[in-house]
């Protein structure tokens, strides 16, 4: 039996984001590393863009911009490039025709059960050292739940829990929904 040694490649910012301009799927940058993203359900999509309209018509004329799956955040400190699901930036710093925001607000990731344990541990690991951050939302697409994430006064995120009865509260941007809104078209609602 014969072993070999894999070696390890890494690609500059630079190179990334050129490729990103070219390529035809989406890639997140992690550290050096480039990893090819799959694509979403239905249920993941019909949520994002279920919220999206909500949070889109709630920030217009605020200062504020919300954007759905295809743009990136960059966490300099943490070396990465993602493609949140949907995000939010009040930030003035982001007001530019770059093809990443760096200051986001507000951070959702609807959970497949490819991405569930990244997205609750090493990717939010990551997203907690933005210092703009204040809310990270996980929504799970096979059961009404909602996770709501929000950083408190002393620098640690408290757990907010929602169910199919709640109304949702997002506090970063002055933002409330009932929950069965996220979920019309998707698990029998509609």
């Amino acid at each position: 039996m014969v072993s070999r040694l894999q070696e390890s490649y890494t690609i500059s910012h630079k190179d990334y984001l050129e490729g990103e301009k070219v390529s035809q799927i989406k890639h997140e940058y992690i550290r050096g590393e480039v990893y090819a993203m799959a694509g979403g359900s239905d249920a993941h999509e019909t949520i994002a863009g279920n919220l999206f309209v909500l949070l889109r018509n709630h920030v217009r004329g605020q200062g504020c911009r919300a954007y759905i799956g295809n743009m990136k955040v960059q966490i300099e400190a943490a070396d990465v490039y993602y493609y949140p699901d949907l995000f939010v930036t009040c930030d003035s710093r982001d007001q530019n025709p770059d093809d990443f925001k760096k200051y986001p607000r507000l951070i959702v990731e609807v959970l497949s059960p490819s991405t569930e344990a990244f997205n609750r541990g090493n990717k939010f690991a990551d997203y907690r050292q933005i210092e703009t951050l204040e809310e990270y939302i996980l929504i799970s697409q096979d059961q009404i739940n909602v996770e709501c994430f929000r950083r408190n006064e002393q620098g640690f995120w408290v757990l907010y829990p929602y169910n199919a009865e709640d109304e949702l509260e997002l506090s970063s941007i002055g933002f409330k929904c009932a929950i069965r809104e996220l979920y019309e078209d998707v698990l029998g609602f509609s």
